[in-house]
Order: structure tokens, then sequence, then C-alpha cells
């Protein structure tokens, strides 16, 4: 349960940090956030969870990490369930801690609440084959970073930081296509509350890094093994 629990915290830390960021700070152009501070909040959210929690569980954070780690041969199938409920769940409560706050301003609208979207509720217009492509691609590369710099042959005490700077990397890249998921628990957090379109888009959002994450798992298991 310890485990679980951190992955809880750690996912609603995640949105509250990441999509808070968004809802909250880059709607006002004159704080200078905007979307290159946004994609740094997501990359701080992981390093600083990854120094905490890391120890307990591993620090996910992510449905599409846990299976990318399994299909590397890193993580235990019957662990799976447990963690990506626990993943979901905090990222909902993070969402809802984000409502109500961003909720208490006079004359508040939801908006898109920072949910991931393609073709009209894409930032940038792109359409279905570009959010499927990228969330597929930036997720392939975000789990060939984190099974690398967790390698038992890696540096020591360094995988935080390469983690973090991979995923704020990956936003600063994809941002204007999907507003960035490669995340199924963060997606599925901010569309409970988006409702409508959001939802009707979620499919892709646990589709596409599921996809990258098995790819990635089976590429570096090839590549190199813990073991061999």
């Amino acid at each position: 349960m310890k485990k679980y629990l951190a992955e809880f915290i750690g996912t609603l830390w995640l949105v509250l940090g990441g999509c808070g960021s968004a809802v909250l700070a880059a709607s006002f152009p004159e704080l200078g956030i905007g979307f290159v501070g946004v994609s740094f909040a997501f990359g701080l959210t992981v390093v600083t969870m990854a120094y905490s929690i890391g120890h307990i569980s591993g620090c996910h954070l992510n449905p599409a990490v846990s299976i990318g780690l399994w299909v590397g041969g890193r993580f235990d199938k019957k662990e799976l369930f447990p963690y990506i409920v626990s993943q979901v769940t905090g990222g909902i409560a993070g969402a809802g801690i984000l409502y109500l706050i961003a909720s208490g301003k006079s004359g508040f609208e939801i908006g898109g609440f920072a949910a991931n979207g393609y073709a009209e509720h894409s930032p940038g217009g792109y359409n279905m084959t570009s959010a499927l492509t990228v969330e597929i691609v930036m997720t392939f590369m975000f789990l060939i970073i984190i099974l690398g710099s967790t390698h038992s042959k890696a540096p020591k005490g360094m995988a935080g930081l390469a983690i973090g700077l991979g995923l704020t990397l990956i936003h600063l890249i994809s941002i204007p296509v999907t507003n960035t998921s490669v995340n199924p628990a963060r997606s599925t957090s901010q569309a409970v509350f988006v409702g409508d379109w959001a939802l009707g888009q979620l499919w892709l959002f646990w589709v596409a890094p599921i996809v990258g994450a098995i790819l990635a798992g089976a590429v570096y298991k090839y590549m190199s093994p813990e073991k061999g």
C-alpha cells in the first residue's frame, strides 16, 4: 500500500503542478510563464517526485510508464493494475484540487482546463494523425530515457534529472500539437472535469502513449537488457 500511496501522491502533484501552471499562471501573459514555463513545470514535478518517492514506488506517475517498464522487464505484471488505479485516482484528485482553486475566481469558466485534444481542440489546430504520431513518438522517447537512465549500468543519482528534463523537452515539442499528454492518467484527470469533447477524444491519449511505451520497452530490452 505504501507504493500505491506514493504513486497517488506523485501523480496528484504532477497534475496539480503541471496542469496548474497552465490553468493558473500561463493564462496571465504578464506573469511571463507561457508554454515554456508550463513545460518546465511538468518536468519539475517529475524531478521533485523522483527524489522524493522514487525509492518507494519507482515514481512512475503514468500508466504508460508502468506498462513500458513491464514490457522492458523492469516491472512485475501483478503490480500493473494497482499502479494504474493509483495513478488515475491521484491525477483526478490533483485536478479536483486545481478545479477548487481555479473556480474561486470571479467569472470562472472551465474552458479547456489544460485538457488534451486534437483538430479544433489542438492548440495549433493539428489533426488526429499528427496527434497520434506525436503522442506515440514522444512516449517512445520518454520510455527510452527512463529505461536508459534507470539501467543498472547508468550513472547513479542522475535518473531524476534526465527524466524530468526529458519530459520538459517533450512538452516544448508537443504542447502546440496536443497540449502534451504522454500520460493517460494526466489526460483522464482533466477530461473528467471538462467532459464533452475531452472525454470523446480521450481514447487517443490512452492508446497512443501505451503503444509508444510498449514499442520502447521492447526496443530497449533488445538493445540493452538488464542482465546478459
